[in-house]
């Protein structure tokens, strides 16, 4: 409603216009709330918030995923972002630390020739190899490769318990399919900045692109739910601190790609309006990939 001319609008009559903006409790129609229920989204009071894995869940959504209720099978419990809970909501981060350890024994046993013919290069001559190497010879796969291999004992234990601390909980608000789409464009649009912009020489590897594109999907997501972002922010700022760091020799650019298609990605994952969800989130995914392949092609062009 517009305000009537020489009616000023006082503190007491904003604070009451942006309380009637909540909505109110599904079960009490009186209790006005911020919080919904991270499954169905439907307002949820204190009274009726059940703590879960991530967010809190309404009494039905709690009753539906433990067998007990007899709900029926529309209501099929889903995530915020819409895919289907899992009863391990944690499997997929599991194995990405698998094939990431996995990968690194291999670099271990094999040695330095190994981690050459798969890291990320522009265009180089590799001693080891013997040949010149890299993204714009044809060898794609490096971009892709580059994402599982990790420089030393603590390269990967910083990167694997970033892994495990951020991707479990992401992964149980977001499922299966989406975060792995998260977690895999993040981690190529890591890779295809840091082949646009760095040195065609100079190799990079890790996990990091990947895991920065989580940091900035979880952000979005502890927005979303109106969650304290301090302690995810202060985090990412000391990694953007190491980042920038000339002491440490770190690929920025791969961290900085990460970070940018994580956040756009996850903001399409948490926000996508439910009747088109799926084309949304999927559709942005599939725009930060074309936009992925035309950096390369443009900094394949330059280098050839």
């Amino acid at each position: 409603m517009d305000q009537a001319p020489g009616s000023p609008q006082g503190p007491q009559d904003q604070g009451h216009q942006d309380a009637q903006a909540l909505p109110t409790c599904y079960r009490h129609p009186d209790r006005e709330t911020g919080v919904r229920c991270t499954r169905c989204e439907r307002p949820i009071c204190p009274e009726c918030m059940i703590s879960a894995s991530v967010g809190f869940q309404c009494p039905e959504c709690v009753r539906t995923g433990s067998g007990t209720g007899h709900a029926p099978s529309a209501s099929q419990p889903r995530t915020l972002a819409g895919g289907t809970v899992a009863a391990d909501p944690r499997l997929l981060t599991k194995v990405l630390i698998g094939l990431n350890l996995a990968v690194f024994l291999v670099q271990q046993a094999v040695g330095d020739r190994f981690t050459d013919r798969f890291d990320l290069i522009g265009r180089a001559y590799v001693p080891l190899l013997g040949s010149v190497e890299g993204v714009a010879d044809g060898q794609w796969y490096r971009m892709l490769t580059a994402m599982f291999l990790h420089g030393s004992y603590v390269h990967i234990l910083f990167n694997m318990l970033s892994l495990w601390w951020i991707g479990g909980p992401l992964e149980a608000a977001l499922g299966r399919a989406r975060y792995l789409a998260l977690y895999f464009v993040s981690g190529l649009a890591g890779s295809a900045l840091s082949y646009l912009l760095a040195a065609p020489n100079q190799p990079s590897l890790g996990a990091s692109g990947a895991i920065f594109g989580l940091f900035g999907a979880t952000a979005v997501l502890l927005r979303r739910l109106k969650y304290d972002m301090r302690p995810v922010v202060a985090l990412l700022v000391i990694n953007l601190i190491f980042t920038f760091n000339p002491a440490f020799n770190i690929a920025w650019q791969a961290h900085i790609g990460g970070l940018v298609a994580g956040v756009v990605v996850g903001y399409a994952m948490v926000h996508a309006p439910r009747e088109r969800r799926a084309l949304i989130q999927y559709g942005v995914c599939a725009v930060v990939l074309a936009l992925v392949v035309v950096a390369t092609l443009v900094r394949t062009a330059q280098l050839t």
